[in-house]
């Protein structure tokens, strides 16, 4: 297995779930960051939002978004996927609704015609587990391995 391989597999195990992150945006080169849930799959993370929101807004303008939580962190592009019941939609919801079960309908109003999808594809990432850091190149298919340990104080 390569080490490219092992390192998405490891993306799955850390994300494949709900799991919060930081996500900056940018508009007219002004940047802003809220916390939002993701879900990861096949290196992508989606989110579940609002088509009015300001994310969405400025992801209308600038595609390039990033997300970070503790070390971790991300670049990619985001698309717009639209309303979750479209029928492209139909598998990746059914992973949504389950993942956010705690929260999805709660939150969700699927009535509303500005629900909508958003998935965010991976340009590079570094992420670490078990005392392994990960580089990844998500479009050069690569990925360097090395010793990391997380030895930051934070306060919750």
């Amino acid at each position: 297995m390569s080490t490219y391989e092992k390192s998405l597999e490891i993306l799955s195990e850390l994300f494949s779930k709900d799991y919060q992150f930081a996500l900056a945006t940018s508009n007219e080169n002004v940047p802003s960051v809220r916390f939002i849930d993701t879900y990861y799959e096949d290196c992508a993370f989606y989110i579940v939002t609002y088509e009015k929101s300001q994310k969405v807004i400025e992801m209308h303008g600038n595609k390039k978004v990033a997300l970070c939580n503790k070390l971790y962190r991300f670049s990619g592009t985001a698309y717009i996927l639209g309303h979750p019941l479209k029928d492209e939609n139909k598998n990746i919801r059914s992973k949504l609704i389950e993942v956010f079960s705690s929260w999805y309908f709660k939150h969700n109003n699927e009535n509303d015609e500005n629900m909508c999808y958003i998935k965010i594809q991976l340009d590079s990432g570094f992420f670490y587990k078990d005392g392994i850091g990960y580089k990844v190149d998500f479009h050069a298919k690569t990925a360097e391995e090395f010793p990391f340990e997380f030895d930051v104080f934070t306060i919750d």
